[in-house]
């Protein structure tokens, strides 16, 4: 499944005074690779001031039987088709991942990541579900899009579609490893797909990023 995004949060407004501040910037979680049977590692942390983001959920793998809380997060990893819970986003934050579709001769495509904006859609017919779309930010100075979800992975010789991704997310693959997501916006990685005997490597969620814009006061 597509990994889960980033927490995103903003706030307007916030009464500072001068002292140090500690920042934290949370990892982006690493994708399946030893282990396919297990989900992704979850992203960490994000913090400033007197905000708080939590990490994205990891993707999850078929025949997986051990989930914990790995597939929730800020924003839920996606699922493949056999299992039957979404990873739950956390509100405020994201939206949770989604489901996968199976059958007998199907390609068994995941569902995406859900993002800052949207849930991640749910697999349907070959095609993996898209990662859920992030949300756009101008406090740089210039629209730059966040916490997208990762897209969905599937098995390529079947006639797979993987999944797409926006705002920093990233596409799932076919017969290939699902792709990394864009550094410093807090996107979920793509699902791995399949391409016959060999299950391929999940992609590594995105860093995440504090963004703080002031003004000095005379």
């Amino acid at each position: 499944g597509g990994g889960g995004a980033g927490g995103m949060r903003t706030a307007t407004g916030l009464s500072v005074t001068a002292q140090d501040y500690n920042i934290t910037v949370g990892a982006g979680g690493a994708g399946r690779t030893a282990d396919h049977l297990a989900p992704g590692a979850q992203g960490e942390a994000s913090s400033g001031v007197e905000i708080s983001t939590v990490g994205g959920g990891g993707g999850a793998s078929p025949g997986g039987s051990d989930p914990g809380a790995r597939i929730d997060g800020g924003s839920g990893g996606g699922i493949p088709p056999d299992w039957s819970t979404v990873g739950q986003g956390t509100a405020g934050q994201g939206n949770d991942g989604g489901t996968g579709a199976g059958g007998a001769g199907s390609a068994y495509p995941a569902g995406g990541g859900g993002g800052k904006g949207a849930v991640g859609s749910n697999a349907s017919g070959n095609t993996a579900g898209d990662g859920g779309a992030g949300a756009n930010s101008s406090i740089t100075g210039s629209s730059v899009g966040y916490a997208g979800g990762g897209g969905g992975g599937t098995y390529g010789p079947n006639g797979g579609t993987a999944g797409s991704a926006t705002h920093g997310g990233a596409a799932g693959g076919t017969t290939a490893a699902g792709s990394d997501a864009t550094a410093n916006r807090g996107g979920g990685g793509g699902g791995g797909g399949y391409n016959g005997p060999t299950p391929q490597d999940g992609g590594n969620g995105s860093s995440g990023i504090v963004v703080i814009r002031y003004k000095f006061q005379n």
